[in-house]
């Protein structure tokens, strides 16, 4: 049986607490995937990866094509292409499209295991963030983002969401529920998602059953007391606050 892998560079936790350096690079990254998310060196930006192609969301919204070189801190990368199709309803939250991603998943007595999710749909609104480059050492990323992140919203518009899923048990090497990131269909917008109002889409629920995890090579690693990061700033920056 072929296994399905996720590949995730670095910790959630090394992330919270200002491990911003690169650990791969853009190019590695995508040897292990065609879809997935995570963020560019010195949190400049947001990270989309789709169909093979790593995106980057700017401060602003924007999108470009990111360089091969470029560095990665923290990400994660998969392939959906053999997922579970799912159709949706018109979802009217964010939490109402995690409601459900999260039914379909334990329909297959998945809760303990990783998932990646492909949703390409119509959105009536996107409320999304990026944050632009920060270059500093042991400064959390609620800090940095409180410096640098800029939100923004998208009405009417047709595009991805790429949506995470890691287990309560794995809480700290990710974020554990679902983390999403959105890509239009023109490739012109996109960012770390917090609020979503959903007309209608259709999804590809992919299940994983192996993680390789890519740890910093460097000794700046082992300064970063992991343990410490904090779980309510955690879930502040997962939902945009900062």
């Amino acid at each position: 049986m072929k296994s399905n892998k996720i590949y995730q560079v670095s910790t959630l936790q090394a992330l919270a607490l200002g491990y911003t350096r690169p650990v791969v690079t853009v190019q590695e990254l995508l040897e292990h995937g065609d879809t997935g998310l995570g963020t560019f060196e010195s949190v400049d930006g947001e990270m989309i990866i789709l169909d093979d192609i790593c995106y980057q969301a700017k401060q602003d919204g924007s999108i470009v094509r990111s360089d091969d070189s470029a560095g990665v801190p923290f990400a994660v990368a998969g392939s959906v292409k053999s997922g579970r199709k799912i159709k949706f309803d018109a979802m009217p939250d964010i939490d109402a499209i995690k409601l459900e991603l999260t039914l379909r998943i334990e329909e297959d007595f998945g809760l303990n295991s990783i998932h990646i999710a492909r949703i390409d749909g119509f959105f009536d609104s996107i409320h999304a963030r990026a944050g632009a480059p920060y270059r500093s050492q042991h400064v959390s990323l609620k800090d940095i983002l409180s410096k640098t992140q800029k939100d923004f919203c998208f009405e009417g518009i047709q595009g991805t969401l790429v949506c995470v899923y890691y287990p309560d048990y794995m809480d700290g090497i990710n974020a554990s529920g679902w983390h999403m990131h959105f890509l239009s269909e023109d490739r012109k917008f996109g960012g770390h998602v917090f609020k979503v109002k959903m007309s209608s889409g259709e999804c590809l629920l992919q299940k994983m059953d192996k993680i390789e995890i890519q740890l910093p090579r460097e000794a700046a690693f082992d300064t970063y007391s992991l343990k410490e990061a904090s779980q309510d700033e955690i879930e502040e920056v997962e939902q945009g606050k900062g």
